[in-house]
């Protein structure tokens, strides 16, 4: 029977490779790997021979499907690996995982390194609940509203960055998130690795001093507990025109009353919309 294996690598030290991937990658028929450039470095370090194959973010849809029919028609066993890390967690992999699954193929997973559990492990933020993020929007509006939407639900939140774009990234939590704790990793697990921790404006602060800080990938872990948080609005049961029918009882015009619904949460279309309906009812009253 045909098992696919998924494998962590090392995200930056060799040795972290455990003898159970390296046994792994060894027995498999073959290794579908993110970039097999990279992999072939990892496969020669450890004198691996197993044949290789692409499976990225581009092709990983269509590859995913003609790996698992090889699989079930030659009876292989595969491994599934990335650049670094575990596949699957803000990497290549979850298609080729679910084809797997939908087939009856046993999924089994070879745990190690992760950039976002070294880095939570290393922050000194006791944090039982938080989201993972991986890579968030890249547009300043957009990653704004992110970075306001997690200060509000989570207690603590990871997300990865590139080191062209972290003092972006941590200009945005200064402005929306500025009673935020961080604690900003880089190259973990590497001869350099680094994490700082502090306020979004002591590490921005670092960063800009810092001469080498567009060097090295980044994974942040953000403590939220401390930001404050919005009270939530009492949602209305009634429908829509009858609370602009309230509002303009209350002295309202028909606009501000059609504004009043947004304010608390109304869809635009569905408030125009109710409007419409308010202002064709009391239209018809007058004639």
């Amino acid at each position: 029977m045909s098992t696919l294996y998924v494998v962590a690598t090392p995200i930056g030290n060799l040795s972290d490779m455990s003898p159970r991937a390296v046994e792994t990658l060894k027995s498999v028929h073959l290794i579908a790997a993110e970039d097999t450039r990279v992999t072939m470095k990892l496969t020669a370090h450890f004198d691996i021979h197993t044949p290789l194959v692409s499976c990225h973010q581009h092709n990983e849809k269509d590859k995913s499907q003609s790996i698992v029919e090889r699989m079930l028609r030659e009876d292989l066993d595969v491994a599934l690996v990335t650049d670094a890390g575990t596949p699957a967690i803000s990497d290549p992999g979850t298609y080729l995982v679910r084809r797997a699954a939908e087939n009856g193929i046993p999924v089994m997973a070879v745990a190690g390194p992760s950039a976002m559990a070294a880095a939570m492990s290393v922050s000194g933020f006791d944090l039982t609940e938080f989201a993972f993020c991986g890579f968030l929007p890249r547009e300043k509006k957009d990653l704004e509203e992110k970075l306001r939407d997690l200060g509000q639900r989570y207690p603590g939140a990871i997300v990865h960055e590139s080191p062209y774009r972290i003092k972006e990234l941590v200009g945005a939590v200064c402005r929306v998130l500025p009673d935020a704790l961080l604690s900003l990793s880089c190259d973990l697990t590497k001869l350099h690795e680094l994490t700082i921790r502090g306020t979004p404006e002591s590490i921005l602060a670092e960063l800009e001093a810092n001469a080498k800080a567009e060097k090295g990938e980044y994974c942040m872990v953000m403590d939220l507990r401390n930001v404050p948080r919005e009270e939530a609005k009492e949602v209305s049961s009634a429908s829509p025109e009858a609370q602009i029918l309230e509002c303009m009882l209350g002295g309202m015009e028909l606009r501000q009353a059609r504004e009043k619904l947004m304010e608390n949460g109304v869809k635009k279309n569905i408030a125009y919309a109710a409007a419409i309906k308010v202002k064709n009812w009391l239209e018809g009253e007058e004639e």
